[in-house]
């Protein structure tokens, strides 16, 4: 159990997880590809195109079709992720963590590829994410949205804010601005730490369970999936609340654009 602990300790910090899954390939999701992959199968190439130059809610994508492939996105995700989980359970002792190391680093990859999928079907821009070297400022913005998914308090209110600036037109270095260090760090910190700790403690149930033959296996499938699936929905609650994902917004907004260019003409 003393080399367990050491372990974990020492090499399987949260800091190295999360490094090691950013370089993990497959875990860049490219914005373009995915929505015209998703959408296509609903809507003409000229509204995809729309959706994919703008974004989804401004193209006049319906908020039903959005929450339909985000489910599918969602349950898709968890299934490979569980199934990977299963899969990496091996005999216990010092070789259970190093299999449990390979399940939490898959587990984080699923989490940065789902939450790439949920932010481009709701609104967002494609991420500044390369496998080779991911920049502070993205990691931070991957870290806010996990923050969302675990609940960490603060987090869903930043997201939120960035996410109205956005929705205004503003170009996304502009709206990064509203993200600044003094209220985004603090929360990134709160996310590091309690996604430490549950990565810490999934680590060691995964190590229990994989000592376990077959029904070991099972166990720590249960656990991630238990983990992944409610962050992801989530995730996808809040992101389905938001300005930037809602159609009548913009049309709102087109209308009362409208309504400002009568005024005039009649001036």
């Amino acid at each position: 159990m003393s080399d367990i602990v050491d372990m974990v300790e020492n090499e399987l910090t949260f800091e190295k997880v999360l490094m090691a899954a950013m370089h993990t390939p497959g875990v860049k999701i490219n914005r373009t590809k995915f929505l015209r992959k998703e959408l296509i199968k609903y809507y003409p190439d000229d509204v995809v195109a729309m959706a994919i130059n703008s974004n989804p809610a401004k193209a006049g994508i319906s908020k039903e079709t959005i929450n339909k492939i985000s489910n599918q996105v969602i349950n898709y995700e968890t299934t490979k992720v569980t199934s990977i989980s299963v899969a990496a359970s091996l005999p216990g002792g010092v070789a259970a963590v190093g299999a449990a190391a390979v399940d939490i680093t898959s587990y984080f990859v699923f989490i940065f590829r789902t939450v790439q999928e949920l932010a481009y079907l709701y609104g967002f821009e494609q991420f500044d994410l390369n496998e080779d070297d991911v920049n502070s400022e993205t990691m931070n913005f991957l870290l806010l949205f996990m923050g969302v998914m675990f609940g960490i308090h603060g987090a869903a209110s930043i997201l939120r804010k960035f996410a109205d600036v956005l929705a205004k037109h503003v170009a996304k270095k502009l709206a990064q601005k509203t993200l600044t260090k003094g209220t985004i760090y603090p929360v990134v910190k709160k996310v590091a730490l309690n996604v430490g700790i549950r990565m810490t403690k999934q680590i060691f149930a995964d190590s229990v369970a994989s000592a376990i033959p077959v029904i070991g296996g099972v166990l720590s499938g249960g656990l991630t999936y238990a983990m992944f699936k409610p962050g992801c929905m989530k995730l996808r609650k809040n992101l389905m609340s938001y300005n930037l994902s809602d159609p009548e917004y913009y049309k709102n907004a087109i209308d009362a654009e409208f309504t400002v260019e009568e005024d005039e003409n009649e001036i």
